[in-house]
């Protein structure tokens, strides 16, 4: 199959690479000229463009059979909305006008779990969830939501199309980098003492995500989203940071930060930000960081075979590679 691979150079995107390439899978990848590819490109058609507008998409998709999109900014310091627009909604009009066009008919899609209303320890959150506070509030996951809305209101005007969306967990593993997700270990590695938030995250580690992303090529049912989550990697962050500690074998002591440390540290990046200051820091960026998620990923399991990778080998791989890169 010939795809056209959007966001190749991110986390994500880079491992999408890898698993088409080990699948035989020809590639369309188009890429901002200052980005640059990982994994080995010699099968892969790299077009420099400067930008995803439609005209652009629209000429590389020329002769595809299939889209993945991997394309998101996540960059949770930005100040507005429209920040993250282009890509994250914009992009997913294009994509659906692109496919009219053409005539493509299979589209994977990536967003994020957040735009699923995480559950409990004892009921999991499921695909029909509605998004949840504080998440409601964040321009990312928003964005984020409203891209999966295009695109799977267009499945469902679309019978014969195959439009599948994954909502992925939060990803771990190796090819990072910039790095992304991985900023989180490497903020925890080696110190004797850290301080975490009573929260937590779903993890995955980016690889199973990558073979789902395929495997959602041919599999799975037009118009639906699939939890991809790790159903064993539902951890605090005080959690990972142990495991980490465990799995990298050195010491560590990890307390949790108190509600009011919280409370302060996001009042104050309001603040910063309102100045015009580009900070993670915010009420609501926090907020998220103490809530516990809690995902059900048996429909991906049982429709795209998504396979479930121990987080500790997330973790030591995300590491070799770094030392090898």
């Amino acid at each position: 199959m010939k795809i056209l691979l959007l966001g190749a150079t991110g986390l994500l995107g880079h491992n999408v690479v890898q698993q088409l390439i080990n699948e035989g899978h020809t590639l369309v990848v188009p890429l901002r000229h200052h980005d640059a590819l990982v994994p080995n490109t010699k099968d892969v058609n790299i077009i420099a463009v400067p930008d995803y507008s439609e005209s652009i998409i629209m000429q590389v998709a020329m002769g595809c059979d299939a889209i993945i999109n991997c394309a998101g900014v996540t960059n949770m310091s930005l100040l507005r909305r429209e920040d993250y627009l282009a890509i994250n909604r914009n992009l997913c009009k294009t994509l659906v006008n692109v496919m009219k066009i053409h005539g493509i008919k299979r589209l994977v899609h990536t967003s994020t779990v957040n735009t699923i209303g995480y559950g409990t320890a004892d009921n999991p959150a499921d695909e029909e969830r509605n998004m949840c506070e504080p998440f409601t509030q964040s321009l990312y996951a928003t964005s984020k939501l409203e891209g999966e809305e295009i695109v799977l209101r267009e499945a469902s005007m679309h019978p014969d199309w195959h439009v599948v969306v994954l909502n992925p967990g939060y990803m771990l593993g190796p090819m990072d980098s910039k790095p992304s997700s991985g900023r989180m270990l490497l903020m925890g590695f080696r110190k004797p003492l850290m301080f975490a938030p009573k929260g937590g995250k779903a993890f995955v580690d980016v690889r199973d995500v990558a073979a789902a992303a395929v495997s959602a090529l041919v599999n799975g049912r037009n118009g639906q989203r699939y939890i991809i989550i790790n159903s064993h990697g539902c951890l605090t962050i005080k959690e990972l940071f142990i495991l980490q500690a465990k799995t990298m074998r050195y010491r560590q002591r990890v307390l949790t930060l108190p509600n009011w440390v919280m409370t302060v540290a996001g009042r104050c990046g309001d603040i910063l930000r309102s100045l015009g200051i580009r900070t993670e820091l915010s009420t609501c960026n926090l907020q998220q960081l103490n809530v516990r998620e809690y995902y059900d990923n048996s429909l991906a399991i049982k429709e795209l075979y998504l396979k479930e990778s121990s987080i500790d080998q997330s973790i030591r791989d995300f590491y070799e590679w770094r030392n090898k890169k």
